[in-house]
């Protein structure tokens, strides 16, 4: 009689990814998660706090693009939990893992919250397109995918503010 309990498969052991990648796919996407929410909870704050002569355009601009950002940070937390991570969830573990820096909007002006997104959005395109490249390497091509998508969403976004001040 066999006395040995069986071993429970993990739960991402059909996926084809070997730990070792899942495991360096994951501490990639948890940086883009935490800039993600940065950028989302900026995006708001600007929504919020937009002031000056192009209030009316500027305050429905915001509000579009930090909804397409909440849709960014659900699906990249989504995205983790898919290989067996664990997302991040609170704003500690999001600021302790950004590459984003959060701003206060009480001392921008409205040129100054386009810039910064701008600025954001380039920064979180270059980390993207760094990352697609080491996911292909991993061999996850799933994740390097989704990760071209936002990168392509992010490069739109920044199209979209830079036009605001060209």
């Amino acid at each position: 009689m066999n006395t040995q309990t069986p071993r429970k498969p993990s739960a991402t052991a059909g996926l084809g990814l070997p730990d070792s990648s899942r495991s360096e796919v994951l501490a990639l996407l948890a940086p883009t998660l935490a800039d993600e929410y940065v950028l989302y909870t900026k995006t708001r704050n600007f929504h919020w706090n937009v002031t000056g002569l192009h209030f009316s355009a500027l305050h429905k601009f915001f509000e579009e693009q930090y909804g397409l950002i909440d849709g960014f940070v659900d699906d990249t937390a989504e995205r983790s939990r898919a290989l067996g991570g664990r997302a991040l969830g609170s704003m500690k573990e999001f600021l302790s893992k950004a590459r984003l820096a959060e701003s206060p909007a009480a001392s921008l002006k409205a040129e100054a919250m386009i810039a910064e997104l701008l600025a954001d959005h380039e920064a979180l395109v270059r980390s993207l397109r760094r990352d697609v490249d080491e996911c292909s390497r991993l061999g996850d091509q799933g994740t390097a995918d989704f990760l071209t998508g936002l990168m392509e969403s992010h490069e739109k976004m920044a199209w979209m503010l830079r036009s605001f001040v060209n």
